[in-house]
């Protein structure tokens, strides 16, 4: 926290960078991260609220009583995954692709993570605002719990960026990790209660989806979000604690490690 504070006027202008960077070129430009998701809603809407209806209505609103459920279930749970994916997928050529940092002493190295994390928070933020706009849309409820997103996301950010520190240091030196972490996030993305709400499971396999980490924020974030309750307050409690240890870890295994960065690079 203390380096994020130090060179916040830097990762702000990378992070600006990074996000024009992406759409340079462009016809549309910044327009297209607000076109993204705005399709992406109303693709997932029309598939699953109208061509699978018949097949899905059964199921889901044994759990939700609407008709766009299944639809809003998916792209709030798809907003937290990408999050977490588009941070730890780059997370192991954070460095590789970076080089020129690294041979510049005076650069802080341990801010490349928070770049990545702020460009995905952008891109995460206008999901959320597509979302909102899509409720209001479709006259549904815009719940006060609303408020309390940022305290279940934050902890997620620690855990991201934790594991961001450690990938991109382990990246350096075993190259082989970034076609590995494909394959976690592949599995994590069917493991995690995306196309499904997590009560649909039984019971007695239930408390095993909680060992995946975006299980957790995935299932808060519906709650307060669109369904109006209240956090968990107890398993929050627990999640900040280990997303906390993790990113300390992480940190303190990145500048244990970045000495060796220049020699192998």
């Amino acid at each position: 926290m203390r380096s994020l504070k130090k060179h916040h006027p830097l990762i702000l202008q990378l992070i600006k960078r990074e996000i024009t960077g992406r759409y340079r070129g462009s016809f549309l430009g910044l327009l297209w991260s607000f076109i993204n998701p705005l399709l992406m809603l109303a693709i997932y809407t029309f598939i699953f609220s109208v061509v699978f209806k018949v097949r899905l209505n059964q199921e889901i609103n044994a759990y939700y009583d609407d008709e766009f459920a299944f639809a809003l279930l998916l792209f709030a749970g798809l907003i937290i995954f990408n999050l977490f994916s588009e941070c730890i997928s780059r997370a192991p050529t954070l460095i590789l692709t970076n080089v020129n940092y690294v041979k510049k002493i005076i650069f802080p190295l341990e801010i490349l993570p928070w770049v990545t994390l702020g460009s995905a928070l952008f891109h995460a933020g206008i999901s959320f605002l597509v979302l909102l706009l899509f409720l209001l849309l479709i006259d549904h409820a815009i719940h006060w719990t609303l408020i309390f997103l940022p305290i279940i996301i934050f902890p997620l950010l620690l855990l991201i960026m934790g594991f961001s520190w450690l990938l991109a240091s382990i990246g350096v030196f075993v190259r082989d990790i970034g076609q590995f972490i494909g394959l976690i996030l592949t599995a994590l993305l069917f493991m995690s209660p995306i196309f499904y709400p997590a009560s649909a499971l039984p019971e007695s396999i239930r408390d095993y989806l909680f060992l995946n980490p975006l299980t957790f924020i995935i299932e808060q974030t519906r709650q307060t979000v669109l369904f109006g309750h209240l956090p968990d307050w107890f398993g929050l409690i627990i999640y900040y604690a280990i997303a906390a240890l993790i990113a300390w870890a992480g940190l303190a295994w990145f500048e244990k490690t970045r000495k060796g960065f220049a020699d192998v690079l």
